[in-house]
């Protein structure tokens, strides 16, 4: 079996796993971030696992780059988020990495810039929605907008509330034009967000990650996990799902959502176009070509 391939049997089974689930959204409090519901059980086994799972995404990501230089109108866009130290950008660096740098397309959204909030909350989402063929990453996304803003009261609540339909309205119109859109939260426990930060301010080389607003954001916990359950409900739809990605094991979450993207190309199957010229003719030209 080519590491392109997949059995029907293993089709789609991290998408099913980590799909959010369904009724009135999900209870966070219930749901274990170290849970390992699919996949390999350890550290070792993940690291084998992700070596598979680049072959696989490597492959895939070039026929889709392919089928867009063909003409192809299609493309991905996998969307991090998740509460500080919840591993954005390790996923990006263990993710991301296993693909090539010219078939992505990366976006960081951080407090809106005056210019940003002169337009509607979407606004510079859609400057960084990926072009056909590529792979978009979106480290945050338009979802600060019903979760900072929401938690910090920066906006009514008529206001933010109102922002759901519009990002269903969004992430429907990115689903009708061919980009496939894959929604991880990488969800975090508060006692390993702890252990985290305290290993930055450990650690020289990363206390420049540490922030002292972040324990602001830590103090409102509770408020976060609630405006999170209201946005993964108001916005799980069949087109553009939901998944929770256990985040207290750095290994699962990276295998994880490499997993979910590989199902997604695999559902995709992109295709290397067809040459508009003779391959036979072609090869006989580049025979008999001599270089003096």
């Amino acid at each position: 079996m080519t590491a392109t391939e997949t059995t029907p049997t293993a089709q789609d089974s991290v998408r099913r796993a980590l799909r959010m689930p369904g009724g009135d959204g999900p209870d966070l409090a219930a749901l274990d971030p170290r849970a390992t519901p699919v996949g390999p059980k350890d550290k070792k086994a993940a690291a084998a696992a992700m070596a598979a799972l680049g072959e696989r995404l490597d492959a895939r990501q070039e026929a889709l780059f392919a089928e867009a230089a063909g003409g192809g109108s299609r493309a991905v866009l996998l969307v991090l988020q998740g509460m500080d130290t919840s591993g954005k950008g390790g996923v990006i660096s263990h993710v991301a990495g296993l693909m090539n740098p010219q078939g992505l397309a990366l976006a960081s959204f951080k407090k809106p810039t005056p210019e940003e909030l002169a337009h509607d909350f979407l606004w510079r989402i859609r400057r960084w929605v990926p072009a056909p063929g590529l792979i978009g990453v979106f480290d945050r996304s338009h979802y600060e907008d019903v979760l900072v803003v929401r938690v910090n009261g920066l906006v009514p609540e008529k206001e933010w509330w109102a922002r759901y339909g519009a990002i269903r309205d969004f992430e429907a119109e990115l689903a009708g034009s061919g980009v496939t859109v894959v929604k991880a939260m990488l969800h975090i426990s508060p006692q390993k967000q702890q252990e985290r930060l305290l290993a930055r301010l450990d650690d020289p080389a990363k206390r420049w990650k540490y922030n002292p607003g972040d324990l602001d954001v830590r103090a409102r916990w509770d408020d976060y996990r609630a405006a999170y359950a209201d946005a993964l409900r108001e916005t799980d739809t069949d087109a553009t799902p939901w998944f929770v990605v256990p985040a207290d094991r750095k290994w699962y979450r990276n295998w994880a959502v490499a997993a979910l993207l590989a199902e997604t190309l695999d559902q995709l199957a992109p295709q290397y176009p067809a040459p508009d010229y003779d391959v036979v003719a072609e090869r006989a030209r580049v025979e008999n070509s001599v270089i003096s």
